[in-house]
């Protein structure tokens, strides 16, 4: 078992080998590494429960702790995920939201393990960054937005 020296740690209620497993089948260079289990009873499990898992998402490097429901997910932390294609983001979107989670606003959505994403098409990032007319458009575009339309973003750019 390699440990990487920065991680991620995602404190879950107790299920964080299936948020691990959810993701690896979700999202490209990402997979569920060691599966640790607690070497004794704790606060949140009995002795051979689950209580880490090491896995990655998109390349980052993450563990899951079921560390028990005191310290719940908030918006404060998300993962970003920047796509391409329309299609790239319905599929993303569609994953999270379909399997239990829900939708936010401006290209936010939350898994069903509370864990947030934002599904930021690269177009409106660029947008963004040039600044200007093009930019205040196209953030005034997705804020009336849940999931991004990259057609809408498209359209709002070119005024």
């Amino acid at each position: 078992m390699t440990i990487p020296r920065t991680t991620l740690c995602l404190w879950y209620d107790s299920d964080a080998e299936g948020a691990a497993r959810f993701y690896a089948e979700t999202f490209p260079d990402s997979a569920v590494g060691a599966i640790l289990r607690a070497p004794m009873d704790n606060p949140s499990r009995k002795a051979g429960e689950v209580l880490v898992v090491q896995f990655t998402v998109l390349g980052i490097p993450c563990i899951g702790l079921n560390g028990g429901p005191m310290f719940p997910h908030t918006e404060a932390f998300s993962f970003q995920i920047a796509t391409d294609t329309q299609e790239e983001t319905d599929r993303y979107w569609s994953a999270i939201v379909g399997n239990g989670g829900q939708e936010s606003a401006c290209g936010w959505c939350k898994d069903r393990w509370g864990v947030n994403w934002q599904i930021t098409p690269r177009i409106l990032t660029e947008a963004m960054s040039a600044g200007g007319e093009a930019a205040r458009r196209a953030f005034a575009a997705m804020m009336t937005m849940g999931k991004i339309d990259i057609a809408v973003i498209k359209a709002a750019i070119e005024g």
